[in-house]
């Protein structure tokens, strides 16, 4: 089992960034993949970003290529998403996610992640 604890979303104007982070306990951390979904209202929960358990490998959503990046620190057994030039569009709830099942390749599913973060809320203004 991994626990998950996130930080760092907030209201922020369009063009503007954040940095969510993702600390992360119970299994050793380059063991698993790991990805950033959102949900906004009425939506499904997408995939954003994901990391392969050692960091080797990465995948993005079309719509946040070039503006986000996903990385994780093996110090501190924690994952970011760093999101650059925000637009309204990407306002939604942020969940962080491990899927222990998979030690190499990153799942795209939702159902294909075992663990969860309690979500941090990001909302854009134009």
């Amino acid at each position: 089992q991994v626990q998950l604890v996130e930080s760092g979303g907030g209201l922020v104007q369009a063009g503007d960034s954040l940095r969510l982070s993702c600390a992360a306990s119970g299994r050793t951390f380059s063991t698993y993949a790991m990805g950033w979904f959102r949900q906004a209202p009425g939506k499904e929960r997408e995939l954003v970003a994901g990391i392969t358990g050692k960091g080797g490998s990465t995948r993005y959503a079309d719509s946040v290529k070039g503006r986000f990046t996903i990385s994780r620190d093996y110090v501190e057994n924690t994952l970011y998403l760093q999101m650059n030039d925000l637009k309204p569009a990407d306002t939604a709830v942020y969940y962080c996610a491990a899927s222990p099942n998979y030690t190499t390749g990153i799942p795209e599913r939702a159902y294909q992640y075992n663990n969860w973060g309690q979500g941090t809320q990001v909302t854009v203004s134009s």
